[in-house]
């Protein structure tokens, strides 16, 4: 059945690619010829798993280039497709109908839910943990049994774990993967950095003993230096870690060399360090990094930049409180004069809950400088109750159309910011170019 699946894999995916369309489909039809087809695979060089909440896309795809960069022959999931079918589809158009994946490399970013589904099946060399926030509540429900998931596949587990280590939730893994060696990213303080923070925080208590956790500074959400008030659970040892961060220059030094980061924000720091430690592990030269941080593009809907004539639009796509929250630090720093628009989904793929807006601080944007906020999407209205909380004291508009509030939040002689969510991201991308290319 073997052969079988991997055929019929590459021909759907043919298929689709002359119909200019991917996905998952091959890989799904590949997984009911043969539900084994991943353990059956022969590779000719390591596996990398990327995971976590925020930024796994930006950073499977830097270490994708990282590895290119350095000389290797790469096989990836670039798109995404980080589901199992996804990652059976990229696996499978590139194999030999034998089983042999071609690259010398396989980097595949893993939706947090399918660790258990991957890991175990596939000989992977290196797993990379950027953070873990609450996401979709309804479909990966609480946090803790998101995280538990995965630590139920790390004791067999002898790869090379790199990890986030200013997330709590993140380095609690190495405490179930004793026959892993554990590599650690992260910050140093800076003056970004917080004593107190009122962000929603997942890192209160430690998963040890349980008692709460100190914090010596936070660089956003429960990211930063902790340490148990009642056992050794603490930020471990990080040996390379960022320094002298400049949010305004999107600069830091690494080994007393200063970088330049491809993406706005403090959490794209962490994409840059998980990039480094992956360098670090597999003996890459700086220089191939380097080149990735420079020539990185910039991934759809992510701090995206249109301009036409005298229209300027910035697009981003939220999902969860602390990845909103970031977009807002990034919208608060701009005091131009500006339109709001966001849209608000509840599709499964968005998750159902959307009670994280009220963990959200929306607050941030509702400055005077903000001379609109046009909410639409199938929660439109209850994302202008959400503003409406925040004594907004300009114009809140709800617009069911998604077309039509695109127009009414692009105006001439003033920058517009836009917020979607996940179902809502292409849909409203696709707008924005048509409306902006009129």
């Amino acid at each position: 059945m073997k052969t079988l699946s991997i055929l019929t894999t590459k021909i759907t995916a043919s298929l689709l690619k002359l119909i200019g369309r991917g996905g998952s489909m091959p890989g799904s039809i590949g997984l009911k010829l043969d539900p084994n087809i991943l353990s059956k695979l022969h590779f000719n060089g390591p596996v990398v798993l990327i995971t976590g909440t925020n930024g796994k896309t930006s950073t499977a795809n830097m270490i994708s280039d990282l590895f290119q960069n350095a000389g290797y022959e790469v096989v990836t999931n670039r798109k995404g497709d980080n589901l199992k079918a996804g990652i059976v589809t990229a696996l499978l158009t590139n194999a030999s109908l034998s089983g042999r994946i071609r690259g010398s490399v396989c980097v595949l970013e893993v939706d947090e839910l399918n660790v258990r589904h991957i890991l175990p099946y596939l000989p992977v060399k290196a797993f990379v943990v950027n953070n873990f926030f609450r996401d979709q509540l309804d479909r990966a429900r609480e946090m803790e049994q998101l995280i538990e998931s995965i630590e139920r596949v790390l004791p067999d587990y002898r790869g090379e774990l790199i990890l986030n280590g200013n997330d709590p939730n993140v380095v609690r893994l190495s405490l179930k993967a004793s026959k892993a060696h554990c590599t650690y990213f992260g910050l140093d303080q800076n003056r970004y950095s917080l004593l107190e923070t009122n962000e929603a925080s997942e890192g209160k208590f430690c998963p040890v003993c349980g008692h709460k956790l100190h914090y010596d500074y936070y660089q956003y959400s429960h990211i930063g230096s902790f340490s148990c008030t009642n056992c050794d659970f603490k930020t471990p040892e990080i040996k390379y870690p960022l320094q002298n961060i400049d949010l305004e220059k999107e600069t830091f030094f690494y080994q007393n060399q200063k970088i330049q980061s491809p993406y706005e924000g403090m959490y794209s720091m962490y994409n840059c360090a998980a990039v480094l430690a992956v360098k670090e592990v597999f003996h890459l030269d700086l220089d191939a990094a380097i080149q990735v941080f420079q020539n990185a593009p910039q991934p759809l809907g992510r701090n995206e930049h249109f301009s036409y004539n005298n229209q300027q639009c910035i697009l981003n796509l939220v999902k969860n409180p602390t990845g909103a929250n970031e977009v807002m630090k990034v919208i608060d720093k701009d005091n131009d004069t500006k339109v709001i628009c966001i849209v608000l989904n509840d599709h499964e793929q968005d998750g159902t809950d959307v009670s994280w807006i009220y963990d959200t601080f929306f607050e941030k944007i509702c400055k005077q400088s903000t001379k609109k906020i046009v909410c639409t999407g199938t929660r439109a209205y209850d994302m202008a109750l959400r503003i409406y909380y925040e004594n907004y004291n300009g114009n809140i508009e709800v617009i069911e159309s998604l077309d039509k509030a695109i127009q009414e939040s692009l105006k001439p002689g003033l920058k517009t910011y836009v917020i979607a969510t996940y179902t809502a991201l292409y849909p409203t991308r696709n707008t924005i170019v048509k409306e902006m290319s009129q």
